[in-house]
């Protein structure tokens, strides 16, 4: 941030009175813009069995798989949000069966939100951001062209899971690996 979304004046990065940390302030109005985590919300969903992923028409990481999810809108719960990523992505209308994973990626300054959830009625199709959307059995997963980690280890939980047939929810942090560092992607 380099100007006041108040008065537009030029803003500086140091530490307001009380805080503990530095955030951008105004000098002229005495706003203090606080930024925050952005949330991303998605659906690991299932049809007979099958996990719906779809192959991402949008940079960052063009073409790779990917579990239905996007930013979270103003207005939105968390599993609403989920849902309509769900639709826009995939075209597929889901029913939620609750929070599955929580991981705080703070390199990147997100939250990676999944919910467990299973297609109404077994129809998808690619949306505007996929190139694709297809129906994996467990051992046809794309492992190596996933596209994120959280998706990744999303997808590893939820078969050790199923293989206990008992679901847990699972809350963990992300952190870059040492590659990651030198070429940051969010995860």
């Amino acid at each position: 941030m380099k100007f006041c979304s108040h008065c537009s004046a030029p803003l500086t990065f140091k530490i307001p009175a009380g805080e503990d940390r530095e955030r951008f302030v105004c000098e002229r109005c005495g706003t203090i813009h606080y930024q925050n985590p952005r949330i991303i919300a998605g659906c690991l969903p299932l049809w007979e069995g099958k996990i719906l992923l779809c192959r991402r028409a949008i940079e960052p990481r063009y073409g790779f798989w990917t579990l239905p999810a996007g930013f979270m809108e103003l207005g939105e719960t968390l599993d609403q949000a989920a849902i309509r990523e769900t639709r826009e992505e995939a075209c597929a209308e889901v029913e939620s069966h609750g929070l599955y994973t929580v991981y705080s990626l703070p390199h990147v300054n997100q939250v990676h939100i999944f919910f467990r959830a299973e297609l109404i009625d077994g129809r998808f199709a690619p949306g505007p951001e996929s190139l694709e959307t297809r129906l994996f059995e467990e051992t046809e997963i794309p492992w190596d062209e996933l596209a994120f980690s959280t998706v990744r280890r999303t997808l590893e939980s939820f078969l050790e899971d199923k293989s206990r047939d008992r679901f847990e929810v699972k809350v963990g942090d992300l952190l870059p690996s040492p590659v990651m560092r030198q070429n940051p992607t969010p995860c």
